[in-house]
């Protein structure tokens, strides 16, 4: 056991990780740590990770004899609130009575703690190169510097360059690469780059598990999704593999693709690994005259497959958000020309735009009157990381 040791900050952070997807099992189930917790019969094992998770934030429980709001029971109860029954830090800090910032750092000291619970679990077993805190910072170190650039984009010219970069590969192990693509764009809003490094690693892994003879990739357009689907007949002995590695599995979903992989019936069975791209990202319009935020925001966004757009004051805002309805407005008060509180009154009073969320963010604190005119949130500036995601979480956008 790993009992005498302090667990690297690269272990916390990817405690951190596991913490704030901990309902997200497609997530859980390609997240490093998953191989390390203990299985039980019939778990997968985003199940099995969640339950270690889930118990060792138990372990913190002071007790029933202890008051909710001793200090000592704080920790845990926040980390229970605000992880396990989704509850927002704002939240959580209102029910025990003690700051927003005084909740942010005992969550960071309660992360620490379920990190050296787990860090303290972890099998002999599980040598330094397999969990070496060298190979966890050097992926999570090459992903923060990734930053997702959303625009229109064909997947198709995309899957046909993925082609070329396999295609000696294939040549020579005998597979016959079958790309076909719809006679129009398959246009999605993707970061090209980071889209064909997946496309790239998913073609070049099937190539690499299929017996010698063709291998079909193509596309399908539909209204919601645009699908990308491969199919082969796997090489004599080729196991059950992962369709991309797990590092371009975190670019699924910093891309907010998803993927799923069949196995024929029998020895000789056809494999499937088919790709859902969604057609549309969900969007943010922001109406602020401060482009700094618009900046700010879209820093906090970077990650979660969303698409910012802005618009300096309120005729330009409310033109975007009848042309583009997106899914959440972002919506300053202190603006020339017309203020926040009239853009919020016709938003509401317009077919297209009188059921889209919006958020109220103001340096002007009254949230009685941003309610009154239907706002779905209220923000006060200057806001943080966490005031925005949380937000965005309860209205469903990310």
């Amino acid at each position: 056991m790993h009992t005498k040791t302090h667990p690297p900050e690269t272990f916390v952070k990817q405690v951190k990780d596991v913490l704030e997807h901990l309902y997200d099992f497609p997530y859980l189930q390609r997240h490093p740590l998953a191989q390390f917790s203990d299985l039980s019969p019939g778990e997968l094992p985003s199940q099995r990770l969640r339950r270690a998770f889930i118990d060792a934030v138990e372990t913190l429980n002071p007790g029933p004899d202890v008051p909710f709001r001793a200090p000592h029971a704080r920790i845990y109860n926040l980390l229970l609130m605000h992880y396990v029954e989704g509850m927002t830090v704002q939240e959580t800090a209102r029910e025990l009575g003690i700051s927003r910032r005084q909740a942010h750092r005992d969550l960071r000291r309660g992360e620490q703690s379920v990190a050296e619970i787990l860090w303290a679990r972890l099998p002999e077993a599980v040598t330094l190169e397999e969990n070496s805190a060298a190979q966890l910072s050097s992926v999570q170190t090459e992903m923060a510097r990734l930053e997702t650039y959303l625009q229109p984009t064909d997947v198709g010219q995309l899957l046909q360059r993925a082609r070329e970069a396999v295609a000696q590969m294939a040549a020579q192990r005998g597979v016959t690469l079958d790309v076909q693509t719809p006679p129009k764009p398959a246009i999605v809003p993707t970061d090209g780059v980071l889209a064909r490094q997946v496309l790239v690693d998913a073609l070049s892994r099937a190539v690499e598990q299929a017996r010698p003879g063709p291998l079909h990739a193509f596309l399908v357009l539909e209204d919601a999704c645009t699908w990308l689907t491969l199919r082969y007949a796997p090489a004599p002995g080729a196991g059950e593999t992962r369709a991309v590695s797990p590092v371009v599995a975190q670019l699924l979903d910093r891309l907010g693709w998803e993927m799923t992989q069949e196995q024929g019936r029998g020895p000789a069975g056809e494999r499937s690994v088919s790709l859902c791209m969604p057609a549309r990202c969900p969007t943010v319009l922001v109406i602020d005259d401060n482009e700094g935020l618009v900046d700010l925001l879209s820093d906090y966004l970077t990650g979660h497959a969303c698409w910012v757009t802005s618009a300096t004051n309120g005729p330009e805002g409310l033109r975007l958000a009848q042309t583009l309805v997106p899914d959440t407005i972002v919506l300053d008060v202190m603006m020339p020309e017309m203020d926040g509180w009239e853009i919020l009154q016709r938003l509401r009073n317009t077919p297209q735009t009188a059921d889209v969320p919006v958020i109220v963010c103001s340096v002007i604190n009254n949230p009685e009157l941003a309610y009154s005119l239907q706002a779905s949130l209220f923000l006060t500036k200057p806001v943080s990381r966490d005031d925005v995601l949380d937000a965005l979480r309860q209205l469903g956008v990310t």
